[in-house]
């Protein structure tokens, strides 16, 4: 369990530097690029990942490439999500992302599926209704439209990417590590080219501090993924223990942060929102 924990601190770190970010007038897209960079190195110094060519030829080098492209670019509504929605309802969305892979083999792959879980998965989509903001505002308020788009792109994005995810696990030809090496390396290039494109039109200039918030952001963003597959590990005979612990801890430590340390307003249906979460974690992990 202390590796679910790190994996949860880890990641609740990683919301806390994208909340904190306009407050030190930090570069969310050019920290991300530098984040990208210390996955890079750190992939390489821990795993040691063994790639060669044929290995590469042979390889799903489309879906390295999309994940090299979605990556950064989710990363940076990431951090617009929890700039404008907060960190409770950012963390739900992810979470709750799970849901799109499980109907994905459900609907498309027609892999069979146990009552419960699509039991967890209705409940799943009412937790997604109650945690929305619906709160009376102007008709057009920016802020209002942010507050459900930014959670929604990161809730269907996540979902594709977790999807993509799984379609890498599942080819046997190179080991896991050596393909997110890869998807690690081409997410640094795409987002490198991207921030050259910003400093050429005059969008962005390079800051020293953006590159060491980025290298904090990708040694946590780093060790979130490191501590969770060493979780699995650690408990290969029980991985619902992993995946129900993981994901309704960083629900349950998000809404904490978010409420008690950045005042994050919640409504009374909001908040059943996040209970109604839990619930549905619990009955596809059951």
């Amino acid at each position: 369990m202390v590796f679910i924990f790190l994996s949860i601190l880890c990641n609740i770190i990683v919301s806390i530097l994208l909340k904190v970010a306009k407050r030190y007038d930090i570069s969310v897209p050019q920290a991300i690029v530098w984040n990208y960079a210390a996955a890079v190195v750190l992939t390489y110094s821990l795993f040691r990942p063994e790639i060669s060519i044929p290995q590469i030829r042979e390889s799903p080098f489309s879906i390295y490439l999309l994940l090299g492209i979605l990556l950064p670019s989710l990363f940076v509504i990431l951090g617009l999500s929890v700039r404008y929605t907060g960190i409770v309802r950012t963390d739900l969305a992810q979470r709750l992302s799970l849901f799109i892979p499980l109907l994905t083999a459900f609907i498309i792959f027609k892999e069979q599926m146990s009552s419960l879980k699509i039991l967890g998965i209705l409940v799943g989509f009412l937790a997604i209704i109650f945690s929305i903001p619906w709160h009376k505002a102007p008709l057009g308020n920016k802020n209002t439209t942010l507050g459900w788009l930014y959670p929604l792109i990161v809730f269907v994005g996540m979902g594709i990417i977790d999807i993509l995810f799984k379609q890498v696990a599942s080819f046997q030809a190179i080991p896991y590590t050596s393909s997110l090496f890869i998807i690690f390396v081409l997410s640094f290039l795409l987002a490198v080219v991207g921030l050259i494109l910003a400093i050429i039109s005059g969008k962005t200039s390079f800051g020293f501090k953006n590159l060491i918030c980025g290298i904090i952001l990708g040694v946590f963003n780093f060790g979130n993924i490191l501590f969770y597959l060493k979780a699995h590990r650690a408990i290969p005979e029980n991985p619902s223990v992993v995946f129900s612990a993981m994901n309704i801890g960083v629900i349950i430590a998000g809404s904490v942060v978010g409420v008690f340390l950045f005042r994050e307003k919640l409504s009374r249906l909001n908040i059943w929102g996040i209970g109604i979460a839990i619930v549905a974690i619990f009955l596809i992990s059951a």
